[in-house]
């Protein structure tokens, strides 16, 4: 049924409307094989009118709306076969009819559902100073210059400044960048943070409701609003169809003077192969997906999937795997590489930064033996310094190292230069530099293959949208043929991407952050790295891929294309094979239960069609 029913009334009244003919056909044809002719006839007309009176409520409902769709058809074989009493073919088109209207119901339920989980993440309450004690209020309560406390693991609840000496954060749900960031005192911070360092004070600037976190989510519900939805695949061809049935309907009738060959006519017209089998083909493609970890949130949005002429995709997270690896190791004698990381891993044992967590992961999968540090102190967004089998380290940026060996920075560095978008932590020991380990969020393998293979299939445009800035944009995509390159965007700002790219045809978005979460829902087709990307972004997103593969997206694309075709085709069909019965039926060869019996080998035929759909390739 369509979108205007609510999802509660259409879950009750599915299997009510397909209950009742059903039962009143096997009814029927009890009374009827019992001599009970006239009770016979009574259940099948008495079975035909509740589904009936629904199709007329949602014919209202469409025309007002400017829809003509094949319910029509159904609703005039219905009307026609009670009026000229053949009550026996009009149950059996009810039940057909709400089968199918049922079954595309069923494919509707995987629609997209709300941004809970972006809800969810938005803070509610805030600690906030007052006077010499600490209070938990309501975030609706916060003015700017509030003074707040921000404590490990929170989420900013406003946008502010910091007070304190230094804060570090985790952006990447607002920015996509994967690496954490230190800001300094007095320096802006976005609402959305996240606290991965010591506790510090915020200075609230705005308010919660004007704070870049309420705003993205004030533009994910705004670009959902704004998206037109589709139309049913069927209802395409609806139109022409009901003008050519009711005139083989009127000339069999004006030609023979025999109403029943009108009511033939209209039986045999009665778009179930169109109404069942598009739903059932998508409904297949829906699974050959789901099969393959890429959950398409419904038949809608998978024939807008295979309908995608350009592609925006996103960086830190999509095109890249999302967090730092170890790039290099770069040692000075006389240490060698794996000394570097060994005691550079030992040391970062005693810290919970995400940094250290990830080098003694590493450290650990190459097999490198650890041992326990000693003497250690941290310095909040810095470093760490400790004693590891009797040398004295100093973990940290370059900055930190340089100045507890009391050299320049530039010394450490000796002409090297950091890629763009890579970070380096430097090692000093014993009072000399012993070399450094340079991070980076590295391109995903087989990128370049996955971008050639989307040109196959023809797509016209493929184009990077960042929050980045450009230089390590095109540092990390030197070489993807890629279109364009869109860097240092906003949330607002790529959503602009989106809809500028419209003008080369329909547009896909993939990312896989909340700052993306605007611009997939803008888009006709929205793709979201769900495996390990933020909850927002999957709730926003059309399609979301289950497992974190990239890939993945051409195959969403061409099982969506397959089922598209395969649809296509059972409409070509039913239409076709109706016609001749229609044909038939207007020359008086078959009667109106034959014509419904006719339409139900159509119905068998384009179903089983269909169902290919299923099938790999």
């Amino acid at each position: 049924m369509h979108d205007r029913f609510s999802t509660g009334a259409r879950a009750l009244l599915g299997p009510l409307l397909v209950g009742v003919p059903a039962a009143g056909l096997v009814g029927g044809l009890i009374a009827q094989w019992s001599a009970h002719h006239a009770l016979a006839q009574l259940i099948w007309a008495a079975a035909t009118l509740p589904v009936l009176a629904a199709l007329f409520a949602e014919i209202v409902l469409s025309l007002r709306q400017g829809e003509y769709g094949l319910d029509i058809v159904a609703a005039l074989s219905m009307s026609a076969a009670l009026l000229f009493e053949e009550y026996l073919a009009a149950s059996v088109v009810a039940l057909m009819y709400a089968g199918g209207q049922y079954l595309e119901a069923f494919a509707g339920r995987r629609a997209r559902q709300e941004m809970t989980a972006l809800l969810e993440k938005v803070p509610r309450t805030a600690i906030r100073h007052e006077g010499d004690a600490l209070r938990e209020v309501p975030i609706e309560q916060i003015e700017p210059g509030d003074r707040l406390l921000i404590r490990r693991g929170d989420t900013v609840p406003v946008d502010g400044a910091i007070e304190s000496t230094v804060a570090l954060l985790d952006e990447s749900a607002l920015t996509g960048e994967s690496l954490p960031v230190r800001r300094h005192s007095g320096e802006a911070v976005m609402s959305g943070s996240t606290n991965i360092g010591d506790v510090f004070d915020l200075i609230g600037t705005h308010s919660a409701k004007d704070s870049t976190y309420a705003g993205i989510v004030r533009l994910v519900e705004l670009a959902q609003r704004s998206k037109a939805p589709m139309s049913r695949l069927a209802d395409q061809y609806s139109l022409g169809f009901l003008v050519l049935t009711l005139a083989i309907a009127g000339l069999a009738w004006i030609a023979s003077g025999d109403a029943r060959r009108a009511v033939a006519v209209l039986v045999v017209a009665t778009p179930c192969p169109l109404i069942l089998a598009v739903p059932i083909a998508l409904v297949s493609g829906l699974s050959r997906a789901a099969r393959l970890a890429v959950l398409i949130k419904g038949g809608k949005a998978l024939e807008a999937l295979a309908q995608i002429r350009s592609i925006v995709i996103d960086k830190t997270g999509t095109l890249t795997h999302g967090k730092p690896t170890i790039a290099s190791v770069v040692p000075k004698p006389p240490f060698a590489p794996d000394d570097v990381l060994r005691l550079a891993a030992s040391l970062d044992q005693a810290s919970k930064h995400p940094m250290a967590q990830m080098l003694v992961s590493e450290a650990r999968q190459r097999g490198l033996q650890l041992s326990v540090p000693t003497g250690v102190t941290e310095a909040a967004g810095a470093g760490i310094e400790g004693i590891v089998e009797g040398h004295r380290l100093f973990l940290g940026g370059t900055n930190f190292v340089a100045k507890n060996l009391n050299v320049e920075p530039k010394a450490l560095r000796a002409g090297r230069d950091t890629p763009p978008g890579a970070v380096t932590i430097a090692l000093g020991a014993d009072g000399k530099y012993a070399g450094e380990i340079v991070l980076s969020d590295e391109l995903r393998s087989g990128s370049n293959m996955l971008i050639t293979n989307l040109r196959q299939l023809g797509i016209k445009r493929i184009v990077l949208a960042t929050g980045d800035r450009r230089d390590v944009a095109e540092a990390v995509t030197k070489t993807l043929p890629v279109d364009a390159i869109h860097a240092d965007l906003t949330p607002e700002q790529k959503v602009g991407v989106v809809v500028d790219e419209r003008k080369h045809g329909p547009v896909m978005m993939i990312g896989d952050g909340v700052n993306d979460a605007p611009a997939l829902a803008a888009a006709d087709i929205g793709v979201a790295m769900g495996a390990r990307g933020a909850a927002a972004s999957a709730q926003a997103a059309d399609v979301v891929l289950l497992i974190d593969r990239l890939d993945r997206v051409l195959s969403a694309i061409q099982i969506a294309r397959r089922s598209r075709n395969i649809a296509v085709q059972s409409i070509y069909a039913g239409i076709g094979l109706s016609l001749i019965g229609m044909v038939v039926a207007a020359f008086g060869l078959i009667s109106p239960v034959e014509g419904a019996l006719l339409q139900e080998v159509i119905d068998v035929a384009v179903i089983l069609n269909a169902l290919r759909a299923l099938q790999d390739r």
